[in-house]
């Protein structure tokens, strides 16, 4: 049994692009070719292919799930078991970050002032409140940030889970979208951006398209907005600022 590279994509959800370009690196070549040259992927191929994907959406990088793959000394139960305590960690740091985050919403619905203890246990090592004074000093003179500072204010906790789902949401879609190998400049990618700028006037501030091609600049720039974007997929930060700079363009030619 035998498969076609439409069948395989319809199967694993990932375009006909994307097996195209992991052929093409040696990621997961096709076992066989049709007389007419086409792909034909094996059972063998598709649990390749379920490993590759498994390791993409753990964050590794192509090279790197190529490396681990290719392992002379790894079996299967060796990369499931690898896998199973990957997403086993991340789903334990992901339960802690909700009820840390549930924890300080509530506390500030109520009025709860949190102990410097309480907001380390939920932060980390990174006091909230850095981070307050820090975008206090660089926007704390702006109507947006006033604007952004009375609309949070009234936000309840079921606010905050739509507007951290919207995030997911649109994470994910850029991730497939950079996975299909649409470049900034395509139109895909910046309706994308429109839809980040769109979200940013939806809960906190009007963002004009010059305050969202600086904030794009910030992504990059600045450390912990380049890791939140990182985390989604790796180089997703680079690729939205330049999506973002891309649709401003788009916008003043229109």
């Amino acid at each position: 049994m035998s498969y076609s590279v439409g069948q395989v994509a319809g199967f694993a959800g990932v375009t006909v692009r994307t097996l195209h370009h992991y052929d093409d690196i040696g990621l997961l070549v096709p076992s066989e070719r049709s007389h007419a040259g086409h792909r034909r992927y094996s059972d063998t191929d598709l649990d390749r292919l379920q490993q590759v994907l498994f390791y993409r959406q753990l964050g590794f990088p192509l090279e790197e799930v190529a490396a681990l793959l290719d392992d002379p000394d790894a079996d299967p139960r060796a990369h499931l078991r690898r896998q199973h305590e990957l997403l086993t960690a991340r789903i334990e740091k992901l339960r802690k970050m909700a009820e840390a985050v549930e924890h300080a919403m509530e506390a500030r619905k109520m009025g709860i002032n949190l102990t410097p203890e309480e907001k380390f246990e939920v932060f980390g090592d990174k006091d909230p409140e850095q981070y307050a004074e820090e975008a206090e000093q660089r926007w704390g003179g702006t109507e947006e940030y006033a604007e952004s500072q009375r609309r949070v204010a009234r936000y309840t906790k079921e606010d905050w889970n739509r507007i951290q789902a919207e995030m997911a949401d649109w994470g994910e879609r850029y991730d497939a979208l950079m996975t299909a190998g649409e470049p900034p400049a395509a139109e895909t990618a910046m309706d994308m951006a429109e839809e980040h700028r769109q979200h940013i006037c939806r809960w906190y501030y009007e963002c004009s398209y010059e305050i969202h091609t600086g904030l794009g600049e910030m992504y990059v720039s600045d450390e912990r907005f380049k890791a939140f974007y990182d985390q989604m997929r790796p180089g997703l930060a680079e690729h939205l600022k330049d999506a973002i700079a891309a649709n401003a363009d788009r916008h003043r030619a229109g």
